[in-house]
């Protein structure tokens, strides 16, 4: 009788509190398909690690000693595979809004750990972005707010029609496969347009999609 290999997602903790991490460590390992590889407890700790270890995602405290926005900074410039969720006690779109401009893929609110964790893990790891509904709403009109910068974003003048629908249900976080399903497609043609999108722009992040998307005006906050 043959088994399914599960693909083991990779961990890194990285928050100031030692309670914190052995609780977060508990709750992982208390799942198949999560191993937890390594602990830190500052900016820069975080920082060496993830470069030492390269996980597949890093779970940070925005708060800890030595910035985890900052942390954040600094491994997205690395250029690792690695993808970071922050830890937050604050929901407010002035706190929300550095998340994804700091390279980060999304965030857990602390009194949300025990029903969001898992599932914003598996999330991230497939290449999106996790955020509450709440907070999507927010960070969306936060950014069009600034999005009147100077700067000129004009997707049609770089996409093809189909590309930007699929640009747009991406930001607005949809799987492939919800995607394929709203636009008659397979999820293999999906991430197809996917990565031919990010290629014309010039990405290599999922996350740098959504935060494409949003400046430049492709989503309606007010339909959040």
């Amino acid at each position: 009788m043959s088994t399914m290999s599960v693909k083991t997602i990779s961990v890194m903790l990285a928050d100031d509190h030692g309670i914190v991490r052995a609780g977060l460590r508990a709750l992982l390992d208390s799942q198949q398909d999560i191993d937890v590889v390594g602990e830190a407890s500052t900016g820069d700790e975080a920082v060496a690690l993830a470069e030492q270890l390269q996980p597949d995602i890093i779970i940070m405290d925005i708060s800890m000693p030595g910035g985890g926005l900052e942390a954040t900074r600094k491994i997205a410039k690395l250029e690792l595979a690695t993808r970071i969720l922050i830890l937050t006690i604050h929901a407010e779109e002035r706190y929300l809004l550095p998340v994804l401009e700091a390279g980060g893929s999304g965030y857990v609110r602390k009194a949300s750990l025990h029903t969001d964790l898992i599932d914003a893990i598996r999330t991230v790891f497939r290449g999106e972005v996790f955020l509450e509904p709440a907070a999507t709403r927010m960070l969306l009109q936060g950014y069009l707010d600034r999005a009147n910068d100077g700067i000129e974003l004009d997707p049609g003048k770089l996409l093809s029609e189909r590309e930007r629908e699929v640009l747009k249900l991406t930001a607005e976080g949809f799987t492939a496969q919800e995607i394929g399903d709203q636009l008659f497609l397979s999820p293999k043609t999906v991430e197809t347009y996917r990565h031919r999108i990010m290629h014309k722009l010039g990405f290599s992040h999922r996350s740098e999609l959504v935060r494409y998307a949003l400046r430049a005006g492709l989503l309606d906050p007010a339909a959040q």
